[in-house]
């Protein structure tokens, strides 16, 4: 019998954990995955809140998720995966506006009624079109105030760029938005509206269903195992200062992270170039239970132009209350450039801040009722989607001797997510075993 062949992945997020169980399934792989942090899952990541598990970034599916939808199929979590009737609103102009159905568009006082019946019109006329490609080299922001008018701008769609794309909101491809419309109006189910899913006890169930299988097929799983730098001379990596050897490697962390392991030598100057042309945005994420129910919505997009954040969303409006002890579970969520002061302020001064502002929002808030209150910090949440972005895309395979990339950058147009990170991890797995010739 041959000796396995050794295979390292690196990174414990979705995409690589996704693809540990499909090679795993093979007797000819050794495989090995290690996770810088002290935790699996990446950005859909738990941490323990009112007695069960909580992401730290909020998380949902849509019912178009078919990749991650197959996979808890496959393991057996249909019983954990709920669908709940979503509702959104507005906040603009001090109030809070229903953003749910086709009447609450027309009634959106802040946008012109010209704007609203054309962004009714446009939002039909995305929702149907299947051919994407012809978006890719037009920005959002010019193509939409071309189909939606000024008024609707305005009101809706540069407010909701700003936040998520800060300074870049302009240069964002009408792909990656066309996307975003699309994945999001055929995640209705008839006349009831938009249906969203997400796992009694989180999607820490997906996470520990996966480790649970791929260590029962023998994977080691590492954590804590920081990447050093990989070898140019042969095919291994310096992890936790110990060089570990592999025949294959699968890296999954963000591009540029990728390209600072290069090995210092001019032949991966452009590479590591090519790799660093991707700019991201990094993300916050307080997180907060209360006694108290904010209004009536899930998801409240803050489209006012002075606000510190982009999103609030009343998590238990979406699952119900009764699995976190009768409590109101909470995000506010803002991305913002890594170098944003933000991101240095202590977690006091933060959550005075925002919680300064959902005054403004909710007047009968009071921070004194908060329970329980968390903050995430994350560096390399979003990566810019502009209009030359497919050029700057990199290959599965690197110059590195049997090294693979696969992360969020390599999704396109659709954005980054739990749906696409386990499609990726298909997709990589199938790549490596046809490498391998196994």
């Amino acid at each position: 019998m041959s000796t396995p062949r050794s295979i390292l992945i690196v990174g414990g997020g979705f995409t690589g954990l996704t693809a540990a169980l499909r090679l795993s399934a093979d007797k000819h792989f050794s495989i090995t995955l290690v996770e810088s942090s002290s935790q699996l899952g990446g950005l859909a990541a738990g941490f323990p809140l009112a007695g069960t598990s909580l992401e730290k970034t909020y998380h949902h599916l849509f019912l178009t998720d078919s990749a991650i939808l197959d996979l808890v199929k496959e393991l057996g979590l249909q019983d954990k995966l709920i669908w709940c009737e979503s509702s959104v609103g507005i906040f603009r102009d001090h109030k809070i506006h229903p953003f749910k159905t086709p009447l609450d568009l027309l009634r959106f006082a802040p946008c012109s009624f010209l704007g609203r019946l054309r962004t009714g019109f446009t939002a039909l006329y995305l929702k149907r079109q299947k051919n994407w490609r012809g978006f890719i080299r037009q920005t959002a922001q010019d193509w939409m105030t071309r189909a939606c008018g000024r008024s609707a701008m305005a009101a809706i769609w540069t407010p909701l760029l700003k936040g998520k794309f800060g300074p870049h909101y302009d240069s964002v491809s009408m792909a990656w938005f066309w996307a975003r419309i699309h994945t999001r109006a055929n995640s209705r189910s008839g006349n009831s509206g938009e249906k969203l899913g997400y796992f009694r006890g989180g999607f820490n169930v997906v996470t520990a269903a996966l480790e649970n299988e791929i260590r029962r097929r023998g994977v080691h799983i590492q954590t804590g195992a920081t990447v050093e730098k990989f070898s140019a001379e042969e095919r291994a990596a310096v992890i936790n200062g110990e060089k570990v050897s592999f025949d294959f490697c699968l890296f999954t962390g963000p591009s540029p992270a990728f390209a600072k392991l290069l090995p210092a030598q001019n032949s991966f100057n452009d590479y590591a170039a090519k790799l660093r042309s991707i700019e991201y945005l990094g993300a916050i994420c307080l997180i907060f239970t209360s006694d108290q129910s904010l209004g009536d919505f899930y998801w409240v997009n803050v489209n006012e132009p002075d606000a510190p954040f982009l999103v609030f969303i009343q998590h238990t409006r979406l699952v119900g209350k009764e699995n976190y002890g009768g409590k109101n579970v909470y995000y506010i969520g803002a991305y913002l450039t890594p170098d944003a002061k933000v991101f240095s302020l202590p977690d006091n001064e933060l959550a005075e801040l925002w919680f300064g502002y959902l005054k403004k929002m909710f007047p009968a808030f009071d921070p004194p009722q908060v329970s329980e209150q968390h903050i995430f910090r994350f560096r390399a949440a979003q990566h810019i989607v502009d209009t030359d972005y497919e050029e700057k895309i990199p290959a599965y395979q690197t110059p590195l001797p049997g090294v693979f990339l696969a992360n969020f950058s390599q999704i396109f147009p659709e954005d980054r997510g739990t749906n696409f990170a386990v499609r990726e991890g298909e997709k990589i797995a199938a790549l490596i075993r046809r490498e391998t010739g196994c």
